[in-house]
């Protein structure tokens, strides 16, 4: 869910990570991960993957992938020993 595929011939495996707003977040490179890994990685950045193509998407994976990117929190989230995830306004998607 909210993964696009998109073959470019000639062109290196990448992953490229989009905002909401279709900015560019971050791009990995896929050449030297085997699908596994590959699967993996989508799993930890919370993809949500469907049990099949036409299956419903449970509510909460609606906006999926939602986990901040380790490379693009503020410095204040980085240098912070607390485990307690940062606060948004009530009904802000922590994406948006």
């Amino acid at each position: 869910h909210n993964l696009e595929m998109k073959h470019l011939p000639g062109a290196d495996p990448e992953l490229v990570l989009l905002s909401h707003r279709y900015e560019e977040l971050e791009r990995i490179p896929l050449s030297d991960m085997t699908r596994e890994e590959i699967n993996q990685l989508l799993q930890e950045l919370g993809f949500y993957r469907k049990e099949t193509p036409d299956a419903p998407v449970p509510e909460e994976f609606q906006f999926a992938p939602a986990k901040p990117l380790p490379s693009l929190l503020p410095p204040q989230a980085l240098a912070s020993d607390s485990k307690t995830p940062p606060k948004h306004n009530e009904g802000e998607h922590p994406d948006l």
